[in-house]
């Protein structure tokens, strides 16, 4: 096997959650690209099947499923539709996320908890189900945050708690199933990629922020498919329990 064919994903199957709009179609579409066919999950079923039409396009097979990831049942689903279709799970990508922008001393109780339901726990639930199908040499990739590791000027505690214990959970999930049952378990903290929640900043804020990005631009989303694509494949066979920032240089500054 040559450097170029370990980034390859011939003959694999991933599962993309929030894959109805922004990063998520980016991933889906990256891993297409790199040979997977791809189950897409999110609540937007209408949405899926403009994504289903970029993996078909790169010439692999999609499967669109209904998918709240806050239910553990709803996850469970997913997986086994996507064992029945391809008859196999090797990734999963954790991209499902909402967030709020709440005062802390303003925060309703129920607006945090369904914040932490979705980005933390929906990314347990999905793991314990893909984690019961996939065999050795498979991966799972959890979409966290740098607001999981850094602050970045708004109230966000509630997406900030989510992320960060999404970086704890990813370290626990390899110690336990590397090992054991050959899964690799790591992260990513994007910093500012345009997304559906980019566009609910207020006006001039990512200017402000202009400062702490040493590259000294937003990111490109097909840059954190790439990554994604990386941490999925064979090239990254020797990394796990890892969280990559991909942010500009953000966290350094």
């Amino acid at each position: 096997m040559t450097v170029s064919d370990m980034f390859r994903l011939d003959g694999r199957v991933a599962v993309v959650t929030g894959a109805s709009s922004g990063l998520g179609v980016a991933f889906a579409q990256g891993l297409a690209e790199a040979g997977a066919d791809v189950a897409l999950g999110a609540r937007r079923v209408e949405r899926l099947d403009d994504t289903a039409g970029l993996v078909r396009a790169a010439g692999r097979r999609a499967l669109p499923v209904a998918t709240d990831v806050a239910d553990p049942d709803s996850c469970t689903n997913l997986v086994a539709l996507a064992m029945e279709e391809f008859g196999r799970v090797d990734i999963l990508v954790n991209n499902a996320g909402i967030g709020t922008a709440a005062p802390a001393t303003r925060e309703a109780p129920d607006d945090f908890r369904r914040v932490i339901d979705v980005n933390l726990n929906g990314c347990y639930w999905m793991a314990q189900a893909c984690g019961r199908v996939m065999q050795p040499g498979s991966s799972i990739i959890n979409i966290s945050s740098v607001l999981g590791i850094t602050t970045a000027g708004l109230p966000q505690a509630a997406y900030a708690a989510s992320k960060a214990g999404l970086i704890g959970l990813t370290r626990d999930l390899a110690q336990q199933w590397t090992g054991r049952k050959g899964i690799r378990v790591n992260a990513i903290a994007p910093g500012f990629f345009a997304s559906e929640m980019t566009e609910q900043y207020p006006p001039g804020y990512l200017e402000s922020q202009g400062p702490r990005l040493l590259a000294g631009r937003k990111g490109d989303p097909a840059e954190l498919a790439a990554t994604v694509v990386f941490l999925a494949s064979d090239a990254a066979g020797y990394i796990t329990g890892q969280t990559l920032p991909v942010d500009g240089g953000m966290t350094i500054t």
